[in-house]
């Protein structure tokens, strides 16, 4: 119940952190896309600055949570972050949730409790299983990740594609730091400072999130959050299982009914994502209001 009260409160602070950087990025300078310039210019919106607060915030109650519980457990209650920031969304727009957010709402919520309790997660205190295994899955997902926001760089007219492409991307990039949190947390609690600092997972902790803030910045900046926000959530989690299976050790049940249960209950939450993130409620953003971004050569 821990683990579960600690997951929630991290998708709490990252739905509401998420909301208000996308509000405050969407007055950045189009030339600062995909660039590091662009978090020096964000960083001087307090707005901005309090949104990263409270995602720096959720990332801490999730590596809490993470050290304490499995990761095929953590992520799908993590992508809850989204009911979160629908929730701030409507309060800001006055928007009605109708059937689309309502539907969306259960279908999330729903599939995540089935995929909870028909999986049954557990396991994955060894963070050494299969090194071979552990390489080529996490080069497979950073190489991914880096293809899709090259695409989107070069993409030169449907800006809600590139969001989409970035937030797929920055997803897959958080769902890889939560695994290497997992090891690092690991590390740290069979070594002390000692053993986590002499390791090079906390480094790339911090690389892979200055990487996955430039990608989600450029997305809130460059289209509504409806367009980056729904691809984000549902590749995070996606991610971060792949690499608990993969190479953390998790196991979920495998019998046939299941696994039946596990596949629709992640079905139903790609779905609640994608119609929760479709609502109008959720902030319009640059790319409702600037369609001269889209001619804007890079």
């Amino acid at each position: 119940m821990t683990v579960i009260l600690l997951a929630l409160a991290a998708a709490c602070c990252l739905g509401t952190g998420f909301v208000l950087q996308q509000i405050a990025a969407q007055h950045a300078p189009p030339q600062d896309y995909l660039s590091f310039r662009l978090l020096l210019d964000l960083v001087r919106m307090p707005r901005w600055v309090a949104g990263i607060v409270l995602m720096v915030t959720g990332m801490a109650l999730g590596a809490v949570a993470l050290g304490m519980g499995d990761i095929t457990l953590v992520e799908p209650l993590m992508a809850t972050n989204l009911l979160f920031a629908m929730a701030l969304a409507r309060w800001i727009s006055r928007q009605r949730l109708g059937r689309s957010g309502w539907a969306g709402l259960w279908l999330l919520a729903g599939g995540v409790t089935a995929f909870i309790v028909a999986g049954q997660p557990h396991g994955g205190r060894n963070s050494e299983v299969g090194q071979l295994a552990q390489w080529l899955i996490m080069g497979g997902v950073l190489s991914t990740a880096l293809l899709l926001a090259a695409i989107a760089k070069r993409e030169r007219v449907h800006v809600s594609l590139e969001a989409a492409l970035l937030g797929v991307a920055a997803g897959l990039l958080y769902g890889l730091q939560d695994a290497l949190t997992r090891i690092s947390g690991l590390r740290f609690g069979a070594g002390g400072w000692r053993a986590l600092l002499t390791s090079w997972h906390p480094y790339a902790i911090v690389v892979l999130g200055v990487l996955a803030l430039v990608m989600v910045q450029s997305a809130f900046e460059s289209a509504p959050l409806r367009m980056s926000l729904p691809a984000l959530t549902a590749a995070q989690p996606l991610a971060g299982i792949a690499c608990g299976v993969g190479f953390l050790g998790d196991q979920l049940r495998v019998t046939p009914g299941a696994l039946a249960f596990q596949a629709a209950g992640i079905a139903a939450v790609v779905a609640g994502i994608v119609l929760i993130g479709s609502h109008p409620a959720m902030p319009p953003g640059a790319g409702a209001t600037d369609s001269s971004r889209e001619l804007q050569p890079r």
